[in-house]
Formats: structure tokens, sequence, C-alpha cells
């Protein structure tokens, strides 16, 4: 089906493309029968593959990244198609357009994304509102993100404000400290802020985990265009303060992999294929410091089941996918979710 649909979808701008998609899904999300039209069309007969990560039982290792369940409004339909997890925003405190318009570029022929969306959201309130329809047992995450009116001083309080109104709802959470598209917002991964912000927001999480009775996991998700001494400095410092989960990573700012293509100039951060060496050299590196210590997501770059597997080699615990999943349809899942399900981590 999505074979037919995605030529169509392909002719039109690609954000109104992502948004009739979304809307499209946002429908069937309030209708049992449809989401269970969407499971028997999608999901395999069994991706069975339980692992225990951060305390939760995922029953596969193949998640839905951040991004494109923004405002919570397919949860119940992405469910349907097999995912082990899905993980919604990025949503701010305060509702925000985000940056200006076109925004966002297919690169067929590397099967790439570029986006600039400049973290666009409804805000927490109207983001919570459409968290609380779900109908699913499936593992959520939500993926917290600063106002881009915020100073870069002043971010922890917008990320604190996030966990204050999500703790009880989220199974986990996830800090985005690294998309390109919000102003300054990668130097809070850098030396003694990353340190202050990690220090703070671990001891908000144990405040409310007291407070409600509750463990909720924190993740932090970081760039692939970080140094190696920096990502050292981010392993360290999430040791230190017992963050649960590193997700690595988020888009690229580099181009040098586009071979002159003629997008290759757009501002905004690049995902897809072109950014799957980086992606796998961070879970690498990262992988080699923790030595088991902090569980990694990995991300970026999966467009077939054997780059879920070199991610889940190189040291990532779990998946994650979006452009694939654009560029591949929801068969993707089950080929990765079938794929992970026979591989043996050493």
């Amino acid at each position: 089906m999505y074979k037919l649909l995605q030529p169509l979808l392909f002719k039109l701008d690609a954000e109104l493309s992502h948004d009739l998609a979304i809307k499209t899904l946002s429908i069937a999300n309030k209708h049992s029968a449809l989401c269970s039209l969407i499971s028997k069309s999608c999901r395999p007969e069994s991706i069975h593959n339980p692992v225990n990560i951060m305390g939760l039982d995922f029953p596969n290792r193949v998640g839905l990244a951040a991004g494109l369940d923004k405002h919570a409004q397919c949860i119940n339909a992405f469910a349907a198609m097999g995912f082990g997890f899905i993980e919604t925003g990025t949503v701010t405190p305060l509702p925000q357009a985000g940056n200006e318009k076109p925004r966002l570029f297919r690169l067929p022929e590397h099967q790439a994304i570029i986006n600039r969306m400049g973290f666009n959201s409804v805000g927490l309130d109207q983001f919570i509102k459409n968290y609380k329809k779900r109908n699913t047992d499936a593992i959520i995450g939500i993926n917290l993100g600063k106002n881009a009116v915020t100073p870069l001083a002043n971010a922890v309080n917008d990320y604190i404000k996030g966990m204050q109104r999500t703790f009880t709802l989220a199974d986990y959470l996830t800090i985005n400290l690294s998309s390109p598209n919000t102003k300054q917002l990668r130097e809070l991964q850098r030396g003694d802020s990353f340190e202050q912000l990690v220090m703070i927001l671990k001891r908000e999480q144990t405040r409310l985990a007291d407070q409600h009775g509750k463990y909720t996991p924190l993740a932090i998700k970081i760039a692939p265009d970080l140094s190696k001494q920096e990502i050292q400095d981010i392993a360290a410092a999430c040791m230190t303060h017992k963050i649960d989960c590193i997700i690595a990573t988020n888009t690229t700012t580099h181009r040098e992999m586009l071979a002159d293509h003629p997008l290759s100039h757009e501002t905004g951060g690049l995902s897809g294929p072109p950014v799957k060496s980086a992606s796998n050299q961070v879970i690498q590196t990262l992988a080699n410091i923790l030595q088991g210590e902090i569980p990694i997501i990995g991300v970026g770059g999966i467009n077939c089941a054997e780059d879920a597997v070199e991610k889940i080699q190189m040291g990532a615990n779990l998946v994650q996918i979006y452009t694939g999943l654009i560029y591949q349809g929801p068969r993707l899942i089950k080929e990765i979710g079938t794929a992970l399900s026979s591989f043996k981590t050493t």
C-alpha cells in the first residue's frame, strides 16, 4: 500500500506531504477499527524480542524517533504498525511556530532529508491533551525542548517545566540538546554547561520520583557532530549523574557527503544514510566508554535491516527510525524487527 501512495506523496511539497500523512494517521488514531486495519496491513505476525532497558520492558528493539509525531496525535496508529516504542515530540513549554517555510527538503538521490523545522510545537497544554487520548500499552517517550525565545542561560527552566508536566505520563523522557535548528542549543552539550545541566535535571528527576512515587527514566539526545573529547566528556557526566540513557544521534549539519547536490546549501539537520557513519562512530565511542553502564539508543541513517544490526553491533541496545520510514515505508519495521530478533549481542 505504501509503495503505491509514496509516489503521490512525493509529488507534494515535503512539509505538505508530512502534514497530510500525519492528518490521515491522526484520523485513524481515533478509531480502533482503523488502527486494527493498520495493524493487519503493516504489522508482522510477531515482532517479539523483549528486552529490558532503563527498567522498561520493550517488546522489541525498533522505535519511532522523535520528530514525526511531534504533537502526540498518532500514538495509537504508530503503535499499530508494530513499533516496540514510540518517541513523541519535540514539545516546548509554550506553543511556537518554528522556523519560516520552506524548511523541509527531500533528497531522494541520497534517501535523505534536510529539515530546519525549529521545534514547531503546539506547546505542553495541547500536547498533553493529545497524549492522553492514547489507547495503547506501547512504551511511549516524550522528547522535551526549549522555546526559541528562552535565553540559553535559562534553558534548564524550560526542560524542568517539561519534566514537571509530563513526568507521570511518559514511560521515559528525552532531553533534546542536539537539534541544529534552535539557535545555540547545541552549546548545552559542551563542557561545564552540560555538566551543570544534567546535574540539575537529575536532581529534579529525583524530586519528582519522590513526589509521585514513580521513577521515569531520563535520556539525553546528542548530536553526531561532536569531537571525541566532547563525547568522552558527555559520557563521563552522564555516568557521574546516573543519566538513564543516551540517544545517539540527532541530525548532522555537515554536507561533505552530498556530492554537490543542488540542495546541499540548505541549512538545517541532514538525516538518512549520509549521517549513518557519524552516528555509528558516536555510538561506538560511547559504548567503549560506558561499558554497558548506560544503555544507548542508536538512531541515524537506518535505511534497511542491516543498518540496524550494525548499530546494535556498535553497542546500541535499541534503535529508532524516521527518515528510513519515509523512504521505505512500514515494511522497514518488520524487516528490522525480524533481523534483530535473531541477532544476539555478545
